[in-house]
């Protein structure tokens, strides 16, 4: 492919490249944000929609995207110059490219827009639905029984988790709280690093690893140290995700009808692995339980 050429109202760059770009390049929404302040008030429109849902942009033809923002078939072909690209099937196929880096703008507009509530609440259902049977018909009996017995049988446990990750790892520390007595805790801590938790890893820990979509570089680099240290890595993520090394990778299904996840499955998950757990525990699990219940009526700290 040829070198994209910027139009004479945008200043040169050799991040102006098309689809063809080198990794390092500016992605197309970098692109729309750092040309939108100088836009005319119609290129303006038309930047602000594709920002709000630029999947729409690798879904729909020039003159539908013109239609949908009240724009002549012209304006989206001077706006898609300005932004350096060649004409609108170059900036189409590096929007697509774009569509498995795990941003949820990257889905089209009209799965949500103008429908009515309603259908919208019935579309959910059916989501979440074929999203649990996908998820747990994936997860076998066995494997199961194996992650059980690595959880209760662990000195240690390890959960990690960013951004919206740390709420799912703390999740599942917490129901597994109920009945396994060894330390775990979420990590990293306020003001800690990860580097400062591999040095008491051994063969004897578990480390649990949500790495749902976007996580962040650090943990794969975390999770593959500490399998090098011999512990055993359980990695709960998602098909948008890359896969990276583990003892037990369990994907989960998150998708719905509009820009954001579903995690519907996820928890469902994660009450399998407690509940199994709970299960492996045999009386010891039960008698924490029933140990926690009597600290909660000697403190009176619950309804």
């Amino acid at each position: 492919m040829l070198a994209a050429k910027p139009s004479p109202s945008t200043p040169p760059s050799d991040e102006a490249a098309g689809a063809s770009a080198p990794a390092g390049s500016m992605s197309f929404i970098a692109r729309v944000r750092a040309a939108l302040p100088q836009l005319p008030p119609t290129e303006r429109r038309l930047g602000e929609f594709l920002l709000d849902f630029p999947g729409n942009l690798s879904s729909y033809a020039a003159l539908e995207i013109a239609q949908l923002t009240g724009v002549s078939n012209a304006t989206v072909t001077r706006f898609i110059r300005r932004l350096g690209y060649e004409g609108y099937e170059d900036a189409r196929r590096h929007a697509r490219q774009q569509e498995g880096s795990g941003s949820p703008l990257f889905l089209p507009a009209s799965a949500a827009q103008g429908t009515p509530t309603s259908e919208l609440i019935a579309a959910h259902l059916r989501q979440a639905s074929d999203s649990l049977a996908t998820t747990i018909g994936q997860l076998s009996a066995e494997q199961l029984d194996a992650i059980a017995q690595a959880l209760v049988g662990a000195r240690q446990l390890l959960f990690v988790g960013y951004r919206q990750n740390r709420n799912f790892a703390a999740y599942l520390r917490w129901q597994l709280l109920q009945a396994l007595p060894m330390p775990s805790q979420v990590i990293p801590g306020a003001g800690e690093t990860l580097g400062e938790y591999i040095a008491q890893l051994s063969e004897q820990d578990v480390v649990i690893v949500f790495a749902l979509r976007r996580s962040v570089r650090v943990v794969s680099e975390f999770a593959a140290q500490a399998r090098r240290q011999g512990a055993r890595l359980l990695c709960i993520t998602d098909h948008a995700s890359p896969a990276m090394p583990a003892d037990w990778l369990l994907r989960v299904h998150t998708a719905a009808p509009g820009p954001l996840d579903n995690h519907a499955a996820l928890f469902m998950l994660s009450h399998l692995i407690a509940t199994a757990t709970l299960q492996q525990s045999g009386q010891p699990g039960r008698r924490r339980m029933a140990a926690i219940e009597a600290g909660h009526d000697a403190l009176g700290e619950l309804l």
